[in-house]
């Protein structure tokens, strides 16, 4: 496994960075950089066919299997802005009557439910081809690995104890 050998030195943020200064560059900046452009791309896409990123996430829970409100709450609880958007997002799609709830509260998606969905996921998987144009699945996976360790890396510096 490589290592960085020596810390750069901590240089601000420029997005014109070439590439051989590219380890220097602030990793919070260029997640955070990656992050809004991906979220807005999706946000502003799906806007126009009148669903959010949340109601997209509850679909697709409630898809994969059956399952009561507080279930889905609690497998969306970290993709959430705040605890209280997956619970507006079930009355929402209720509302709209693609999810239907069972005399049992177990959420499902109604037959509109599957088509919006349907209709979605199309959108998305062309959305998915824009952002990985000319970056190979081994590059993907690479880079998701790095972020993975990072993450793990920067958790580990936040224990109050250390």
């Amino acid at each position: 496994m490589t290592t960085a050998s020596a810390s750069p030195a901590v240089v601000p943020a420029d997005p014109s960075a070439a590439d051989a200064d590219l380890a220097s560059q602030p990793v919070a900046y260029w997640t955070g950089i990656a992050s809004n452009a991906v979220k807005n791309l999706l946000r502003d896409s799906m806007a126009r066919y009148d669903v959010t990123q949340p109601q997209w996430w509850v679909l697709n829970r409630v898809d994969a299997a059956p399952a009561t409100r507080p279930e889905v709450i609690a497998a969306l609880a970290d993709v959430a802005d705040n605890p209280y958007d997956i619970s507006r997002v079930i009355d929402q799609l209720l509302h709209r009557g693609w999810l239907a709830a069972d005399p049992q509260d177990r959420l499902s998606l109604t037959e509109s439910g599957r088509a919006g969905k349907a209709e979605i996921k199309q959108l998305v998987t062309r959305l998915r081809a824009q952002v990985h144009e000319g970056v190979s699945d081994e590059e993907y996976v690479a880079a998701l690995k790095v972020l993975r360790r990072m993450t793990a890396n920067a958790k580990q510096g936040t224990q109050p104890w250390q």
